[in-house]
């Protein structure tokens, strides 16, 4: 069964217990325009990419997000943007996902541990499966530079889901059938946290219109096992 959430029905008292809060008015209409136009055609030729933090601008706004009244109480003031990574809907660039949470994170190097796994790499950058002891400190803000509506593949999550740790395939499909998901409206310029435990999926867009994202990944400076952040800022 899926129900919708309103912006205004999320507040940071429900973060710890849903894993996920929304927020409005993040950016003005014009801050939205200009994002979008620092996105080049060379950083959106795919459906999106994962390096943006290397842009001026995108560390930026990245000290903006984390200066925000409401956001900073949810950010500690000494983590790091460790990752910024764009996604567009359109009808040129439709795609879904499957539900899943988001246990990879960029590093510098590789460090041989029993309990990292999962290493691969992606856009030039190295990637491993991060342990659920760090995967819990972590705090992902995602920002519309687009209105998202229903026909436009909004994200769909399972509130509390990021209590569970680590989640089987199996064990989302059972949570899936038992458990109703909600499906997340935000305005333009606002701006959705959520914690990367937390089980999520998208559809593909069903209407004309565009959809993208700036979604942000926020953590600790140090990092345990010796493993440090890939161009972390």
């Amino acid at each position: 069964m899926r129900r919708w959430v309103r912006a205004e029905a999320m507040s940071p008292s429900n973060f710890v217990t849903n894993g996920f809060a929304i927020f409005t008015s993040l950016l003005g209409s014009a801050e939205c325009d200009q994002l979008a136009a620092n996105l080049s055609p060379s950083l959106t030729s795919a459906a999106g990419t994962r390096a943006l933090l290397a842009q001026r601008w995108c560390r930026e706004l990245a000290t903006r997000i984390r200066q925000h009244s409401a956001i900073a109480n949810l950010i500690p003031p000494s983590y790091l943007a460790a990752q910024c990574t764009y996604f567009e809907k359109s009808q040129t660039k439709n795609w879904l996902v499957a539900i899943h949470q988001d246990i990879a994170i960029p590093v510098a190097a590789r460090v041989d541990h029993a309990e990292l796994h999962g290493w691969s790499q992606k856009e030039g950058i190295l990637f491993v499966n991060a342990p659920v002891s760090l995967l819990q400190q972590l705090v992902a803000v995602r920002v519309r530079l687009d209105p998202c509506a229903t026909n436009d593949g909004p994200l769909r999550v399972i509130p509390g889901s990021h209590l569970r740790g680590k989640i089987s395939t199996i064990e989302a499909a059972l949570m899936r059938q038992h458990q109703s998901e909600v499906e997340c409206l935000v305005e333009r310029g606002g701006a959705m946290v959520l914690s990367p435990l937390l089980l999520h999926a998208s559809s593909k867009a069903r209407g004309v219109s565009q959809r993208r994202v700036l979604h942000f990944l926020f953590g600790p400076s140090a990092l345990p096992f010796g493993l440090e952040w890939n161009g972390a800022v």
